[in-house]
């Protein structure tokens, strides 16, 4: 809480209008929802830890416990893309200056995850899948349950766990449109601008080669696996393609460029799921992509946190 507190001070105003009533800070709301966040609690959950921690709020300087619908509305505003992109950027600074980054070492690595929508569990679905009747039209209801599925794409810091920078959407669909959006927003944030960049195949593609090399002067390393096999085994189309099937054609050499740190973003994927859990509670897509976002974040705080007690531990 007060990693969240101290972060969000240095890089949010101290309210949001003039206007308002001036009982807490910006600051000091998206420490509760970090704490929310990190509890897996509701908003009336998160009330009631914090009613039943006082001293938690007066370490961070608030007099009273906010109510569930402050919470509520702080993270509709709090959690909005410029406010995330400010706390991204300002977690970025955070780690460059405790050198956490890395990225001279190992690579940026970029996946993308699915969260359920809701707190059902996949055995109940599949039972009630198997005896629903399906529809007039002959559709079953899996495919508007696969278009409303929450999804994250992330970019990681492979040495230190740190996501440097997010995007989210809904439905599963070809997921090399954010690819180089989620890039760029990590390569701006970062004072190495000369790094390597890992991902699965789904992303394979040339433009996308294209762009990081020739445009932002990254390394991409890519799998060409996008598409059919050639039944003649001739090599895959375009320049960067074909490279990439020379660089990855041994496991030797793909440990030797880097590429098997891709699975630390899939490690880090599935550290959000086990700590923070894999449903989201909310009704709209936007809400969705909002409790995502606020998973993002709480997953740095954590970092930050952790690494700030083994630095006590140091010292000491």
């Amino acid at each position: 809480m007060l990693v969240a507190h101290h972060l969000a001070s240095q890089c949010l105003p101290q309210y949001r209008s003039v206007f308002s009533r001036h009982d807490f800070t910006l600051s000091q709301l998206f420490a509760c929802l970090a704490v929310k966040e990190q509890m897996k609690r509701s908003y009336r959950g998160a009330e009631a830890l914090l009613r039943d921690s006082e001293h938690w709020c007066k370490a961070i300087g608030m007099k009273k416990v906010p109510d569930h619908n402050t919470l509520c509305r702080a993270a509709s505003f709090l959690l909005r893309k410029c406010q995330v992109d400010r706390l991204l950027d300002q977690m970025a600074r955070w780690a460059s200056i405790n050198r956490m980054l890395g990225l001279s070492i190992k690579p940026l690595a970029v996946d993308s995850t699915y969260y359920e929508s809701h707190h059902a569990s996949g055995h109940y679905q599949r039972r009630q899948r198997q005896t629903q009747k399906k529809k007039k039209s002959g559709k079953s209801s899996r495919s508007a349950t696969i278009r409303k599925m929450p999804k994250l794409a992330i970019g990681v810091s492979a040495a230190s766990h740190v996501i440097l920078s997010l995007w989210t959407g809904t439905g599963m669909g070809v997921i090399r449109g954010h690819f180089e959006r989620v890039v760029l927003d990590a390569w701006r944030r970062v004072p190495n601008r000369r790094f390597k960049v890992t991902a699965d195949p789904g992303y394979d593609s040339e433009p996308a080669h294209r762009t990081l090399r020739q445009d932002m002067g990254l390394q991409s390393i890519i799998p060409p696996e996008a598409g059919r096999p050639s039944k003649t085994g001739s090599p895959p189309t375009g320049r960067w393609r074909r490279r990439m099937k020379q660089l990855l054609a041994t496991s030797e050499s793909r440990r030797r460029c880097g590429y098997t740190q891709r699975w630390q973003a899939e490690t880090v994927n599935s550290m959000m799921k086990r700590n923070q859990g894999s449903a989201l509670a909310g009704r709209t897509a936007w809400s969705r992509k909002r409790d995502m976002a606020l998973r993002v974040l709480t997953h740095n705080v954590m970092i930050f946190t952790r690494q700030q007690g083994r630095d006590r531990a140091g010292r000491s």
